[in-house]
């Protein structure tokens, strides 16, 4: 089942948008190009702004000012039905007393689409995502992500411009979400949809995005490919929000070879003197980019506690004052004497501004 995407029309164009509540400005300045057939995720922490967006591209906000177009009209006025959307809810927002097939086709039947196309609509779409078997059961016979395909089905049957997911995984446990983040991956390339996607989840961002948008406090921090984002984040909250855990962000001072970490100075390599760089940075080292050293250390640190998880250890130590996270392989020994020797994909680094926070290039 391929959706039928424009190849010219923008998906999804915001233009300055702001919102505000009063005199509280929640969207400032929101910019917005989207591309037939992308995965676009808003992500961001609590109270950010990425459900009000949400909400202002389906309509059901106002804006205070700005533009939105979808697929190349402008729907700035529009109300929800004509912007040509669907959306599926958090809370699945089906009909308990309907079957699957009548929840599904409820829209279908509301806009007087002959009985033949729409048993036909509901039997391709259920068969898309492998619920055709449970047609004729109620909501309270499924499960959490049997309900979560039927809220989906019911959008696809719609064939909008546009797909609006408002977390939708977030009621369902940690085994769930893992099976519906692939469901969801696999539906999107399976139907090229244009999907906007909201959620707090970072790994639900990496794994699903064609692009991700970071918000905070109602601004935009980065638009990016997962890779982008991850590998080169645009400053210190970027960096510091996308990653599980997150990245070391250490304190470091600017020397004609290298970076000196507290009491420590990691040897930079040919090149180093070549930069500008301001004396002051904020050095960004992910726990994945450190190792245990082979030959010689860039660091000597003593563990101060080990996290085990099976295939790998997170393991605390402090450096500069602040704690720093490697992510080793295999099962490291907590109770190893002494220091232990580190290294550092040095290409792997990134350098901060210490003063804005934001990402230096030089």
């Amino acid at each position: 089942m391929a959706l039928d995407q424009s190849p010219t029309a923008a998906a999804l164009e915001i233009n300055a948008l702001r919102k505000s509540y009063g005199a509280v400005e929640v969207l400032k300045d929101v910019n917005v190009s989207m591309a037939p057939g992308e995965f676009l995720v808003l992500v961001g922490p609590s109270g950010c702004g990425k459900s009000t967006l949400l909400n202002c591209i389906a309509g059901l906000e106002e804006i205070t000012s700005g533009s939105l177009a979808i697929g190349g009209r402008d729907v700035t006025s529009e109300p929800p039905k004509d912007r040509d959307i669907a959306m599926v809810f958090q809370s699945y927002a089906l009909y308990p007393t309907m079957t699957v097939a009548e929840n599904i086709g409820f829209g279908m039947k509301i806009r007087k689409v002959p009985a033949d196309k729409a048993k036909a609509k509901i039997d391709e779409v259920a068969k898309l995502l492998q619920i055709d078997h449970l047609l004729d059961r109620q909501p309270s016979q499924l499960s959490g992500g049997q309900r979560q395909r039927v809220a989906m089905g019911r959008a696809l049957v719609r064939e909008p411009k546009l797909f609006l997911f408002d977390e939708p995984l977030s009621n369902l446990d940690a085994k769930l979400r893992v099976e519906m983040r692939a469901e969801i991956k696999r539906l999107h390339k399976t139907t090229g949809a244009s999907i906007v996607y909201v959620t707090h989840d970072q790994i639900e961002a990496m794994t699903l995005a064609t692009r991700i948008v970071v918000l905070k406090g109602g601004i935009v921090q980065q638009i990016g490919t997962p890779h982008e984002i991850y590998d080169r984040p645009t400053n210190t909250f970027v960096a510091d929000f996308m990653g599980t855990p997150p990245m070391n962000l250490m304190p470091a001072t600017v020397t004609k070879t290298g970076l000196l970490l507290g009491d420590q100075e990691v040897d930079m390599g040919k090149g180093w003197s070549d930069r500008k760089l301001p004396e002051q940075v904020i050095a960004g080292i992910r726990p994945e980019h450190v190792f245990v050293a082979s030959g010689k250390a860039d660091l000597k640190l003593r563990p101060e506690m080990v996290e085990h998880t099976g295939a790998e250890s997170f393991v605390l130590f402090r450096l500069a004052g602040k704690p720093f996270l490697a992510k080793l392989p295999g099962r490291f020994d907590e109770d190893a004497p002494g220091e232990l020797a580190l290294g550092i994909d040095r290409a792997a680094v990134n350098l901060f501004d210490a003063s804005t926070g934001d990402r230096i290039d030089s």
